[in-house]
């Protein structure tokens, strides 16, 4: 059981697969960090020194009475907090992984139409007389015996 485990986790896809989700796992945590330490603290600048990380609605009042200033407060005293802030926080970082990935496909797919375009002369064409495909050098239809140089010359 052991052996054949090992042989599952060696094929090609899996490690590929394996090294794939490291990848992103380290992406996101890159991600995240841009938008929680570079992108929003100058818009929260630019929109009265708010702290989005911060934005929070109380919901229910913890064992010590507030004004909480703070979510880690806010718990800390062991109120039910709606931190919207966060999830504000959460969808910028969404966005900016998905677009990255947008680039990502988008890339893929222009190096696949280009090595499509590339691609060598045909090797079949279809006889004039029974529309099937034949060889380009076929100089008789190997379906309906025609004789393909008198057709084109």
């Amino acid at each position: 059981m052991i052996k054949e485990f090992k042989e599952f986790a060696m094929r090609g896809n899996v490690l590929d697969m394996a090294v794939g989700i490291i990848i992103g796992a380290s992406f996101g945590s890159v991600i995240s960090s841009l938008v929680d330490n570079v992108i929003m603290p100058p818009i929260g600048l630019l929109l009265g020194k708010v702290d989005f990380s911060n934005l929070f609605i109380l919901l229910r009042e913890g064992d010590v009475a507030g004004p909480y200033l703070s979510i880690a407060e806010a718990q800390l005293a062991g109120a039910v907090t709606l931190n919207y802030g966060l999830f504000i926080n959460t969808i910028i970082t969404f966005l900016i992984v998905a677009f990255a990935v947008f680039l990502l496909i988008r890339g893929v797919n222009k190096i696949q139409r280009t090595e499509e375009d590339t691609t060598s002369e045909p090797t079949t064409k279809e006889c004039p007389f029974c529309f099937m495909d034949i060889p380009v050098n076929a100089i008789r239809c190997p379906q309906c015996t025609s004789n393909l140089e008198r057709a084109t010359g």
